[in-house]
């Protein structure tokens, strides 16, 4: 079984965020977040978020006279919630706050921290929901075709010296000679292998992203005996640990031939393990750099600057326009509601409406 490091993330993450607390709060701090990283098997970032807002909660909790958790109370819990909303905190937040108040609540008053669960009947702000960025159709082609040479973030430095090679003299001084005019021949002919497979790993990134609809982090945790070429199906492990099956059509199919054929084997060390998409040193891609991989190909493109999940928007919406069920495209995505995935027809609704306005004479 690979290890995540979600246990080890949530661990540091609490350790940054709760340490003015009083010690018996701390304790407390720590319980709810090994449950939420062990029982509720949540990924390091919402342990790390939801221990943020619980600190922010205790430490209001305790400036407003609640020295011990069996003190807290709803109204305690809401003039926390009003405090962050004059100070300006998006309704996305509070909703995801409010969130945390009740998760907490329940669990505190399982473990007899609580006589009561207090929380229970506290009312979460309707977020207010975006339209997400989706490419067209011809701008998803464009992308997809845009990498040609490595964006400069992963292309492998330029060797010391210029067009000069160096050479040492006896007492280890540097001399720099004149390149001899046959190497530099040769090196105009011959394309650096270490840049050439960073391309074919930005095409197999890229075709991924948008013909499987994952996520980036999904992407990243990919190993190469995830995918089932016969098939053309990638095991990825979502949210909770929960893994799916998704297809994936012709397109990445090559691109996952050429990496895997004459990329991966360039970049691959040992430290790479099984993971498929690696960086250019050789370890398993990080999110970090797949998202600035694609907001870089996305400028070379002439496009606005998007992230994978732009992507993730755009391979539900196209599929939806295409056809496709809406229950099926919620199991692609991964989604455990429906909800989640209904955006994606407000998106295809939207695009209709514009090519109405634009293309109809009484529009």
């Amino acid at each position: 079984m690979r290890d995540t490091g979600g246990q080890r993330g949530a661990d540091r993450g609490t350790q940054a965020t709760h340490a003015a607390l009083p010690a018996p709060l701390r304790d407390v701090v720590d319980e709810f977040a090994r449950h939420l990283a062990a029982v509720r098997n949540r990924s390091a970032h919402t342990v790390r978020a939801y221990v943020a807002d619980l600190v922010s909660l205790l430490d209001h909790a305790r400036r407003s006279g609640c020295a011990e958790v069996a003190e807290l109370s709803l109204d305690t819990i809401r003039s926390w919630l009003a405090k962050q909303r004059t100070t300006g905190a998006a309704r996305t937040t509070l909703a995801r706050r409010a969130a945390t108040a009740r998760t907490f609540s329940a669990w505190a008053h399982r473990a007899g921290l609580l006589p009561t669960d207090v929380a229970a009947t506290l009312a979460s702000p309707r977020p207010q929901r975006t339209l997400p960025t989706v490419l067209r159709t011809d701008q998803a082609a464009l992308l997809l075709d845009a990498p040609a040479t490595p964006l400069a973030a992963e292309t492998p430095p330029a060797p010391l010296g210029g067009d000069a090679a160096t050479d040492q003299e006896a007492d280890g001084t540097p001399t720099h000679r004149p390149a001899d005019p046959a190497d530099a021949a040769a090196a105009a002919v011959a394309p650096d292998p270490t840049a050439a497979a960073i391309v074919l790993r930005d095409r197999a990134l890229l075709e991924l992203l948008y013909g499987t609809g994952v996520r980036v982090s999904e992407v990243c945790g990919i190993d190469v005996a995830d995918i089932d070429h016969s098939r053309r199906v990638v095991r990825v492990r979502g949210k909770g640990g929960r893994e799916r099956s998704v297809p994936y059509g012709v397109p990445a199919q090559r691109a996952l031939d050429d990496w895997l054929r004459q990329g991966r084997p360039v970049l691959a060390v040992p430290e790479s393990r099984d993971a498929l998409l690696l960086g250019a040193r050789g370890g398993r891609l990080h999110p970090t750099t797949a998202r600035r991989i694609v907001g870089g190909y996305a400028e070379a493109a002439g496009l606005p600057r998007i992230s994978p999940h732009a992507l993730r928007h755009t391979a539900a919406t196209h599929l939806l326009e295409g056809g496709a069920d809406l229950r099926a495209v919620q199991e692609l995505l991964g989604h455990s509601s429906l909800a989640s995935t209904q955006i994606y027809t407000h998106v295809s609704v939207e695009r209709l409406r514009a090519a109405y306005r634009q293309a109809h004479p009484r529009a």
